[in-house]
């Protein structure tokens, strides 16, 4: 970073770096265009191999930008636009760009990788799923191959093969997850040779604050197989006897149930326990509590869907299926038991890493999304990243109306319906946003009763994204969509016909409504900026309801002027009491990332060490070394018998197990504590830091029990000249493993869990139980 960067750094704002300072390399590179324009396409690479190098002087930035604009233009017939060409400078030097819809972020994104691999680097460019990596490699491909530059991508689908030569790759793109399972699967690795992932370089993030800020606390885990257990299904089928109200009561915000005394005393009498609460009954107790959290507030159609019989959870920042993704605490199990399905595998985990600390892992990070400036401090907080806007090609002429407030969600819902028939039978497209599965579908039926048909996009069908994305922008669509963030497409009006294009224009372009706010303004506006792409006209409006939840449900309209036929409220105070009550969400979910940032830190510092450990073991004659010195007469008896190679090879194997299994049972520790640290408030301990000397004290007996257990497992072990006999050895690696992402917060706050656990104690004392 120079002086000039740091001090505008100090003294300035987060979300104000400048990104039009590199708007003289984009003048220069105009004036060139027609000199690059001549060249052959075997010219035009090797003008783009020569200018390989730091590229941080204006004369080869330029020289830059006309190369691989005219390689776009070449290879997919886009020819990109200034600002294009200066968010790609901007990311590639370490910036988060917001960019509004149909500015062509993909392109910038590859033009930032092709400068990163100018730079002597190789990038990868991480994407929200697998369906916008794949798509955007081989749309980008022509570019990359123009210039002579190698481009891959891993998927869900990909296999070992597929995915080594991928990293390989000067270029690779992947989703979040596949790249960090990548990572998680290649620090188990036995043999170099079996490693997919080239070192962590450099990365371009799209739909940054999606990935970055939303996912950021979102675990990735690694798990090996253990026994299914089948016992969810009797506590599911006690839970279902409960009555609410009676035996147990939620909370207004709906995040947390609890047992009623009546509750309680009915449970126990199901059970045939006397106190669910005495010694012992801990994990009885702890899979009562999960199985009425399954049956009382996680919703079908709306936290998850059933597929094939399988319960498959609902990204709520996408409204699409969250692939390889399951809830922690035995809900997941919960949930199939109360769905009547077969329980899945489950297993012990072997190692963790949460988004955050993946995307840390790189020396060079720069993305892009639509709404970077309203997550700017979080960028500068979290990744010392830096974020600046650029101008839209053409001006935005798009119309933001005010809330329309509703007293019910009924009400809201007519006044929607009947907004979109209106326009609908005007043939102004229309876009609805909704937050869930069963807000989709609902919608779509209210249309259909008024013979309006609409195009349903939500978890259930995301595999026909494209097709309904491609027609919503028509003459007359009406399309309903959960989360449109993340998804990777704009829509053009008309569809791309021209002269349709034209008439939808006059008509006042898309039509875009919100079917309720989300819990943080970033998701309102990326559903708005659906609208108004490429300077065409559009509209975006939120509908409200006061029963929403979370953001609207403690509201109350006294005082207010309420429309007696439509309910309507157009109250001023309501209105700014509506964005109160989502700032506060914001607010709480920020709290939230932090406070999993704060606990993660630490175990990430432990597990580098770990690792680096690991690693030269995997590498190097470690092992050999370390057994020669723990137990050499051990070690002169084998190597009378077997191959030193052999030999070495039984000591590396049998060392990085135990490194293996060590480490597995210290995040076995590190989720235990975390879980009951917030006991330690009795004590008037800081929880936080408790939890950190516990986990301090926890890792240094692992570092020093470590070679220890390694020596008394090298006395035991059968080691003969086809190497180590693991079975005999007692040796039991997992004979899968499997990966899925956990929600850090489902069952609420580790605080939250705490008082909801200390209320039953009290309740119990109070009964004089």
């Amino acid at each position: 970073m120079g002086l000039r960067d740091g001090l505008r750094r100090l003294i300035g704002r987060a979300g104000t770096t400048e990104v039009g300072r590199y708007g003289s390399a984009i003048t220069a590179a105009d004036e060139i265009e027609g000199e690059i324009g001549d060249l052959e396409d075997a010219e035009l690479r090797q003008a783009y191999d020569d200018i390989r190098g730091d590229l941080d002087d204006v004369p080869t930035q330029s020289e830059f930008c006309a190369v691989v604009r005219e390689a776009a233009e070449r290879g997919i017939g886009e020819r990109p636009y200034d600002v294009q060409l200066q968010g790609a400078l901007a990311i590639m030097n370490g910036t988060v760009v917001q960019m509004a819809t149909g500015e062509g972020k993909t392109l910038a994104g590859a033009i930032a990788a092709l400068g990163l691999v100018a730079r002597g680097h190789r990038a990868r460019v991480m994407s929200v799923n697998d369906y916008l990596a794949r798509r955007d490699a081989e749309w980008m491909a022509p570019i990359y191959e123009l210039l002579g530059v190698s481009v891959g991508w891993v998927t869900s689908a990909s296999d070992h093969d597929q995915r080594k030569a991928a990293y390989a790759a000067d270029i690779c793109y992947g989703s979040v997850s596949e790249i960090g399972f990548d990572l998680l699967r290649d620090r188990l690795r036995t043999d170099t040779e079996q490693i997919v992932q080239t070192k962590p370089d450099a990365l371009i993030i799209d739909e940054a604050d999606s990935v970055m800020i939303d996912e950021a606390k979102v675990p990735l885990v690694l798990a090996g197989s253990l026994p299914v257990s089948d016992d969810g299904g009797s506590m599911a089928a006690i839970v279902t006897q409960l009555a609410a109200g009676k035996d147990y009561e939620t909370s207004d915000d709906n995040t947390q149930v609890n047992l009623t005394d009546s509750g309680l005393a009915r449970v126990e009498a199901l059970l045939g326990v006397d106190d669910l609460y005495a010694e012992g009954n801990e994990l009885l107790l702890t899979r009562v509590n999960v199985a009425l959290y399954a049956e009382t507030l996680v919703q079908r159609d709306v936290d998850y869907i059933v597929t094939d019989d399988h319960v498959r959870l609902v990204d709520p920042n996408r409204g699409r299926v969250a692939e390889q993704q399951r809830w922690p605490d035995g809900l997941h199990a919960a949930v199939e038991a109360k769905e009547g399905l077969q329980p899945s595998d489950r297993g012990e985990i072997l190692d963790t890493i949460t988004v955050q600390a993946l995307i840390k892992h790189y020396g060079t990070v720069g993305g892009m999304t639509g709404t970077a400036l309203a997550a700017a401090e979080q960028f500068r907080e979290f990744y010392d990243l830096e974020t600046g806007a650029l101008p839209p090609h053409r001006p935005l002429i798009r119309t933001d109306e005010a809330d329309r407030i509703y007293e019910t969600a009924e009400d809201r819902d007519a006044a929607m319906v009947e907004l979109i028939k209106e326009s609908h039978d005007r043939q102004r497209p229309v876009l609805i946003g909704t937050h869930s599965v069963a807000g989709s579908e609902k919608i779509a039926e209210l249309l259909a009763e008024v013979g309006v048909e609409a195009a349903v996009l939500n978890a259930k069908n995301d595999t026909e994204e494209a097709a309904v994305i491609a027609a919503a922008g028509q003459l007359g669509a009406v399309t309903v969509s959960t989360q449109m963030a993340g998804r990777g497409v704009d829509i053009k009006l008309g569809g791309g016909d021209e002269h349709e294009h034209d008439q939808v224009a006059e008509l006042g372009g898309l039509l875009v409504i919100g079917h309720g706010r989300y819990h943080t303004s970033r998701l309102d506006d990326q559903l708005r900026g659906r609208a108004g792409r490429q300077g065409d006209p559009g509209t975006s409006v939120i509908f409200v309801s006061l029963e929403d939840d979370p953001t609207t449900a403690e509201l109350h309209p006294r005082g207010a002027e309420i429309d007696d036929e439509t309910g309507e409220i157009t109250s001023p105070r309501i209105a700014g009491q509506v964005d109160h009550a989502q700032r506060i969400t914001e607010g709480a979910l920020l709290d939230t990332h932090r406070n999993s940032w704060n606990y993660s830190q630490q175990l990430d510092a432990q597990r580098t060490d770990v690792l680096s450990y690991r690693d030269r073991v995997l590498r190097t004659g470690l092992a050999a070394e370390e057994f020669q010195r723990l137990r050499p007469d051990r070690w002169k008896e084998l190597a009378e018998e077997v191959e030193d190679e052999v030999l070495a090879e039984a000591a590396r194997q049998l060392l990085l197990h135990q490194i293996d299994r060590a480490w597995s049972d210290h995040i076995a520790f590190t989720e235990d504590l975390r879980e009951g640290i917030h006991l330690r408030a009795l004590g008037r301990e800081t929880p936080l830091m408790a939890y950190h000397s516990a986990s301090d004290q926890a890792y240094r007996e692992l570092r020093k029990k470590l070679l220890d257990d390694a020596a008394e497992a090298f006395e035991k072990a059968v080691i003969t000249e086809d190497g180590l006999d693991e079975a005999a050895s007692g040796i039991d690696r997992p004979t899968s493993t499997w990966t899925y992402m956990v929600d850090d917060q489902a069952f609420g706050s580790p605080e939250d869990r705490f008082l909801n656990a200390l209320g039953g104690v009290i309740r119990r004392a109070v009964r004089g139980d």
